[in-house]
């Protein structure tokens, strides 16, 4: 199975939670009255989404993408007797 890279160019906008989540007592479910923290906003460049952030006065923090590493694999590898198991 690989993964693809179909949404690795937008940037994502999350809110950080306001409030603790609380178990319910009745059912034992999380849950908190910070609706924030189910909305994800998705914009297709970085300035888009500081932008969005800076209008709204938002505090916000960039984090860097991180770095794809592609090694390269054989099938016949897996039946090689130098194979480290």
């Amino acid at each position: 199975m690989q993964s693809g890279r179909a949404n690795c160019q937008r940037w994502l906008l999350e809110y950080d939670p306001a409030a603790a989540q609380e178990a319910d007592a009745l059912m034992g479910w999380a849950g908190s009255d910070d609706t924030n923290r189910q909305l994800k906003l998705w914009f297709d460049t970085k300035e888009e989404a500081v932008g969005f952030a800076v209008r709204k006065g938002l505090d916000y923090k960039v984090e860097k993408p991180n770095e794809r590493v592609i090694r390269p694999k054989s099938y016949a590898d897996n039946f090689s007797f130098k194979r480290v198991s």
